[in-house]
């Protein structure tokens, strides 16, 4: 089903293999931006929540039962089931944010990817590429959080994350954070000058400047 509205933010999809700096892209990002312009999605979930999560804040949390109830009202842009648990994109929350102007972020996987891209199509989305599978395997250990198996499991799932990579409509090359930065920040800021919204967004004064002129 194809989303019939029309936003005055912009969607954008940013997905990397685990260890490619997504997140921390992200958070720097938003800290540049602090005023509200743009934000992070909150996915759905029917998992437990963990010490110090807050509802709404980390993830909407729901029953399963609910869950499934909004998957049958076609309420997810995306959604997956991970072993026991579903994880989900409201439609609703993403599309009421995107009203008030605000950019939003979708930080997913290159299947959620493409469920989205079939119910939003103008949405953006953007790769996080790591300069090498031997850096980002020295990155997984650097953490110091997980096992030898998880981060043999996490390389595994990395090369197939990676495969998908010209599914995107940017490639971000991660080897120096500042300027990956800079990247980001350069195609998030374009999107917004784009002239369906600039049109929207200045209506009156083209239309004073237009009459001014006749």
């Amino acid at each position: 089903m194809t989303s019939s509205v029309t936003a005055d933010g912009n969607l954008f999809i940013l997905a990397a293999p685990s260890g490619a700096g997504k997140s921390s892209l992200i958070r720097e990002l938003l800290n540049k931006h602090h005023d509200g312009s743009m934000q992070v999605s909150v996915s759905c979930t029917t998992r437990a929540p963990r010490p110090g999560e807050k509802d709404g804040v980390h993830y909407h949390f729901l029953t399963k039962a609910q869950f499934e109830a909004r998957i049958e009202q076609n309420e997810f842009y995306e959604w997956a089931q991970v072993f026991d648990n579903y994880y989900g994109t409201s439609r609703t929350v993403i599309e009421e944010t995107l009203k008030q102007g605000v950019d939003v972020f979708l930080d997913i996987d290159w299947q959620g990817a493409n469920q989205v891209r079939e119910a939003y199509p103008q949405v953006q989305s953007i790769f996080i590429m790591p300069p090498s599978l031997t850096v980002l395997e020295q990155r997984l250990r650097n953490r110091g959080q997980d096992s030898e198996e998880v981060i043999a499991k996490r390389m595994a799932k990395a090369r197939a994350e990676i495969s998908h990579y010209h599914d995107f409509d940017y490639l971000i090359m991660n080897d120096d954070f500042d300027a990956s930065l800079q990247t980001l920040e350069h195609i998030v800021l374009a999107r917004r000058q784009r002239m369906p919204l600039q049109q929207m967004r200045h209506a009156q004064t083209l239309k004073d400047l237009l009459a001014n002129g006749q």
